[in-house]
């Protein structure tokens, strides 16, 4: 069989499964527990995808079939994991008397001079340490706050729970306590004013937002226009005809925004104002959200730059596929059937729904499937793992900043050989720059950066990615050929 990019991404993702895998092992029973849950999470899309490539279609009713066994196991592993971890709390060792005396004279030997910090507040912040939660061996000066090297003692959730707690109770919100790794490859709490949390937008940053917003609707009812056979600004007039679609495209932007909302407000974390970014292509590629708070952790941070994806991409895929069965020889739009050749993900939907009309020439289509597909692109476009994107955020909150920052630089650069390998496609340029000069940076770091997401959200990180890739990979013409989608081009 000739090898096709949506083979790579199947074998690529049980790749990244059997690297879970080895990640679990060394937890024991509950990390493999946490690795099973993923495996069923993941299952009926490897299935389906499998079954494909052999040239096996499932229709609906067998993949809806395979969804609810997925989601029955994984309640069921559900209840197993929760039960394992309580056992895991019971065999934990409790802290003896004699530690905690040696502990307190040690803790003495901290020296605070020099430190930007108040000599008194100093002293009540080294007070919240302790054997049991960590034990601070030496003090640094950092910015405006300070570095405690030290010894964790404790379970990761819990100390930075307590010690967080301690500092509020006695400093009220003047500082933040982060948990990180160290240069040294160990656990050390950075105490920070809380003047250094993030700032909201100035002035100047609303009304570049507004200028963006109302660029986005200009652009939207411009690439709405074009696909209708007519130009915008050349044809005023024509506004009600272009508004339906560029509302469709609006609703999709709107979805996306209203996920990190409401999972922001979920954690308490503020959202910014959205910097829409226009585009003539396809009316606009999404909007650029600031976080306007300190993230808790990187469960978190992971839930919060997944939700909005989560929501638009459920959103457009149901515009999609209503706008696919609505689509009949008549219908509104008719498009060249290549166009179902330019994704993975499209072109085996519009195999699945519009069957023997894919193979002529040009193929009548709802306009509904146009937003839906525009969706479906922004969708994608900002899941890519590369800086303060949707996609580079989930990876740096499941892989951690060091992978984040290699994901980027190679995001960056098959952007830019994509671009350079087909001049005629101008996105991929235009998004390379967009992430260069606005996204290319990490987000900040979480209050508690050592706690890892468990392995169901990083099953659901690896799905994300998984889709993103089907979306913006085209089919090879080998396959759309065996699919029967155009005349054999």
């Amino acid at each position: 069989m000739q090898t096709t990019p949506i083979v790579l991404i199947f074998f690529l993702a049980l790749g990244l499964l059997f690297w879970g895998y080895k990640r679990a092992q060394p937890k024991g029973k509950f990390g493999i527990l946490s690795w099973l849950q993923s495996v069923v999470l993941m299952a009926p899309w490897f299935i389906f995808v499998g079954f494909f490539i052999l040239g096996i279609y499932l229709n609906i009713a067998a993949f809806l079939l395979l969804l609810v066994a997925s989601v029955i196991a994984y309640i069921c592993l559900g209840r197993s994991l929760r039960a394992e971890g309580q056992d895991m709390m019971l065999q934990q060792p409790a802290i003896t008397p004699l530690e905690r005396e040696t502990a307190s004279r040690e803790q003495d030997n901290i020296t605070p001079s020099g430190l930007p910090i108040d000599p008194e507040e100093l002293k009540i912040i080294q007070g919240i340490f302790g054997v049991d939660t960590f034990f601070a061996t030496e003090t640094i000066p950092y910015l405006e706050g300070a570095i405690f090297k030290g010894n964790l003692r404790g379970e990761t959730e819990f100390v930075h729970t307590r010690l967080s707690q301690k500092l509020k109770e006695s400093l009220g919100e003047k500082y933040r306590l982060f948990l990180v790794e160290g240069p040294e490859d160990k656990p050390v709490v950075v105490v920070l004013p809380s003047s250094n949390d993030p700032q909201p937008a100035t002035l100047g940053q609303k009304n570049l937002a507004l200028v963006l917003f109302v660029a986005t609707i200009a652009t939207s009812l411009e690439a709405s226009s074009l696909l209708q056979g007519f130009d915008f600004f050349s044809e005023l007039g024509k506004f009600w005809e272009a508004l339906p679609l560029a509302l469709g495209l609006f609703t999709v932007l709107s979805a996306h925004e209203i996920g990190h909302r409401i999972w922001g407000r979920r954690y308490n974390v503020t959202m910014g104002l959205p910097f829409f970014i226009p585009s003539w292509q396809i009316g606009s590629f999404g909007a650029i959200t600031r976080l306007q708070s300190v993230i808790p952790n990187r469960t978190a941070l992971f839930e919060i730059a997944l939700a909005g994806p989560a929501l638009g991409g459920i959103v457009s895929l149901f515009i999609f596929i209503v706008g696919l069965i609505l689509s009949h020889p008549g219908s509104a739009f008719e498009i060249p059937t290549p166009f179902f050749q330019n994704s993975i993900l499209v072109g085996i939907l519009g195999r699945l729904v519009l069957g023997s009309a894919l193979q002529g020439e040009v193929v009548g289509v709802n306009p509904l499937t146009m937003v839906g597909w525009f969706g479906l692109t922004i969708t994608a476009l900002n899941l890519l793992p590369a800086g303060q994107l949707d996609g580079g955020r989930m990876v740096q909150s499941i892989y951690g900043r060091q992978i984040a920052r290699r994901a980027t630089i190679t995001t960056l650069i098959i952007l830019g050989i994509v671009a350079f390998l087909n001049p005629a496609n101008p996105i991929p340029l235009y998004w390379g720059i967009v992430i260069i000069f606005l996204q290319r940076d990490l987000e900040k770091p979480c209050l508690n950066e050592l706690t890892e997401p468990d392995d169901t959200r990083a099953g659901l990180a690896l799905l994300a990615l998984f889709l993103m890739l089907a979306i913006l990979i085209p089919l090879s013409p080998s396959l759309s050929v065996n699919l029967g989608i155009g005349t054999g081009l």
